[in-house]
């Protein structure tokens, strides 16, 4: 069972890290602000067909590799640890060749000189606010009242707890790390869970007056899209938010009423857990895109002459973006599906790293 899971969560890897080239607005490769006109550039089209190769070849092996070290090896704790290190191996290597085709890709742009005759535009509708429909941010704040309901019942039911209260929870969703008693470990799952939904609130907050850029070439389109990216983004923050919720509070219930449900059910939630966020992940990935690429529209006659804004310089090696005058705490990533920080801007900081540090705090104390 443990096997199977961790060769799903390789697939699911695999999958998602070789279709990132196409997920992406056609504009962006590797990290690289590519002009109208030159977006479909043949040997653009080979780079993200060589990462997309290698990375699921990469996948195979690593699989493979699992597979016959798993099945000739009895420990449960070496296989997890086999399996962690295979994901890890993938990843790394899917980020190699990444940085690999971002300098392939900025010494093709540079030595055909493209974008040097087009008109560079930015434009950042500030009037669309008004048809957002990202979730409200109270709407985040109701797993937070479900968080602070459970920490009250728990300190009425403080008495009747075990001595040894569970900090880990195994593949076969039984404990297998625990604590002692006290006032704070007893609720330390909880103040986890609680920092995370106040973090989940921060992000959404932030890129709800995060600008909305548009492609000056197809400005209707990339409207349309851009709308709709935020609206998906923002669901699928909440649905992690809530599953998340969900998962502590029922580890927590089961550690205040031991013999609440069943084993059976025990090794069924976390396993649910997982399946919901990873059917969510590849549903948002592939539905929406980034920068909701793959959303449909009307197909919109390109402006000539004109090209986006080129800020590629504020992107160091088209990962971390840093810009001090953008006052973006959030903004669009540049390779993968979501948000990344605008490390210019310091609030994003305490949004992100300072619930990271709490985390690890209480973690400490446990």
């Amino acid at each position: 069972m443990v096997l199977m899971i961790l060769i799903a969560c390789i697939l699911f890897i695999v999958g998602l890290q070789a279709a990132i080239p196409y997920l992406l607005k056609p504009h962006i490769v590797f990290g690289v602000t590519i002009p109208e006109g030159h977006t479909e550039d043949s040997v653009l089209m080979t780079y993200k067909k060589r990462y997309s190769f290698f990375v699921m070849m990469t996948g195979i092996i690593a699989i493979i590799t699992l597979l016959i070290f798993g099945l000739n090896n009895s420990s449960e704790e070496s296989i997890i640890l086999s399996g962690v290190a295979s994901q890890l191996s993938v990843l790394l290597v899917s980020m190699g060749l990444y940085v690999y085709f971002h300098i392939r890709t900025t010494k093709r742009k540079k030595e055909q000189s493209w974008g040097a005759n087009l008109k560079k535009v930015r434009i950042a509708d500030l009037t669309s606010h008004s048809n957002d429909e990202m979730l409200p941010n109270y709407i985040f704040a109701l797993p937070m009242i479900i968080t602070i309901g459970l920490i009250a019942y728990t300190a009425t039911q403080y008495e009747a707890m075990p001595d040894l209260i569970p900090t880990h929870w195994g593949p076969n969703g039984q404990p297998d790390a625990f604590t002692e008693k006290n006032p704070f470990s007893v609720i330390a799952l909880l103040l986890i869970s609680f920092i995370m939904q106040g973090m989940m609130i921060g992000v959404n907050a932030t890129t709800k007056k995060s600008g909305i850029r548009l492609n000056p070439a197809k400005r209707s389109s990339s409207k349309v899209q851009q709308l709709s990216f935020r609206k998906y983004t923002s669901y699928f923050l909440f649905l992690t938010s809530l599953a998340t919720t969900i998962l502590t509070s029922f580890l927590h219930i089961t550690t205040i009423h031991e013999d609440i449900v069943s084993s059976v059910f025990m090794i069924s939630m976390p396993f649910g857990f997982l399946f919901v966020i990873l059917l969510a992940t590849v549903i948002y990935a592939f539905k929406v895109g980034q920068g909701g690429a793959r959303i449909p529209v009307e197909e919109e006659e390109p402006i000539e002459g004109v090209t986006d804004f080129d800020d590629d310089r504020y992107w160091k090696a088209g990962v971390f973006y840093i810009n001090k005058e953008d006052p973006s705490i959030f903004v669009e990533k540049r390779f993968g599906i979501g948000w990344t920080i605008n490390f210019g801007n310091p609030i994003g900081y305490l949004i992100i790293f300072v619930p990271l540090a709490l985390i690890l705090i209480i973690t400490a104390f446990l």
